[in-house]
């Protein structure tokens, strides 16, 4: 089942939203200070192509203050436009039953694109 909802999910919308995460990953990368943050867009867009049968899971060096710090500059310039559009594409999609697995991927990527320093999807 979750090989169909990801094909299904790459048709609608998944590979243009992966495509989106790599490009801006890239050109975060053109910048030394940006490479840290571009590698994360970049491992969205890589989550995003096929969120489901994985889960978002923390790793040990999820809050040292390496990782603390840069979850928070993340989510001053990043990380709360992108959770924004995962919570309002998750909200629109609850209004139909066919549309519900489809937004509890996007509530899934929720705490990565929040937070993505210290967590994977697995």
């Amino acid at each position: 089942m979750s090989c169909l909802g990801n094909i299904i999910w790459l048709i609608f919308g998944g590979f243009l939203a992966s495509l989106g995460y790599i490009l801006g990953g890239l050109a975060m990368m053109l910048t030394i200070i940006g490479i840290p943050f571009g590698i994360q867009s970049i491992k969205l867009g890589v989550a995003n192509l096929a969120p489901f049968g994985k889960r978002v899971v923390e790793r040990e060096n999820a809050w040292s203050p390496l990782t603390i710090i840069f979850n928070i500059l993340w989510i001053i310039f990043f990380g709360w436009e992108i959770t924004l559009v995962h919570l309002f594409s998750g909200i629109l999609l609850t209004l139909t039953i066919i549309g519900i697995p489809f937004a509890k991927q996007h509530f899934k990527l929720i705490p990565l694109a929040l937070l993505p320093f210290g967590r994977d999807l697995v």
